[in-house]
């Protein structure tokens, strides 16, 4: 078993756990592999699987004893890239939009408003005002985009949502392994 352990010892040297650190370990290693051998406990029953691939061993019991930052595991290292497509998806949707709606100034409303002495204050349709020399009273004629200011926060939104994902794609790039990109 001592060509185990020193497999272990050039994997921790490879990942540039300490000399002193390494040769501490090492030592823990094959004391446990000694004395599970004196006790009849061969060493698949001791360390599992990893008795055979021993740069597998060495790295997770580095990083265990956290000499080595621990590897991310398939799982969440597939999951947050997705999420931060999804982020950037949504968020460049948002942009698309709050850009066509600025852009066709849609929706439109029109508020009307006549007073006149008989008929009171009361909303009226624009094609019910009577339009002319003949009209008495005072009209009001509102036209406009009264969605305007909220797609502009839209719009701020969605800029301030891509910028934000661009840092953490940025982030995200930098926290990997060499090996993964």
């Amino acid at each position: 078993m001592t060509d185990f352990v020193e497999q272990c010892r050039l994997e921790w040297k490879r990942l540039g756990v300490p000399d002193s650190l390494a040769e501490e370990m090492a030592a823990d290693l094959a004391s446990d592999l000694e004395a599970a051998e004196a006790d009849g406990v061969s060493p698949e029953e001791l360390l599992g699987a990893s008795a055979f691939d021993p740069r597998a061993f060495a790295a997770s019991w580095a990083a265990e004893r956290g000499v080595i930052p621990t590897p991310p595991g398939r799982r969440n290292a597939r999951r947050r890239p997705l999420v931060l497509v999804a982020f950037t998806a949504v968020a460049a949707l948002a942009l698309i939009v709050a850009v066509l709606l600025l852009l066709t100034g849609q929706p439109k409303a029109t508020l009307t408003a006549t007073s006149s002495g008989t008929q009171g204050n009361h909303l009226q349709s624009p094609s019910a005002i009577p339009l002319g020399p003949l009209a008495t009273g005072r009209h009001v004629l509102l036209l406009g985009n009264l969605s305007a200011p909220v797609e502009w926060m839209l719009l701020i939104f969605a800029i301030v949502a891509l910028c934000f994902a661009a840092w953490l794609w940025l982030n995200w790039r930098r926290s990997q392994p060499p090996g993964v990109r």
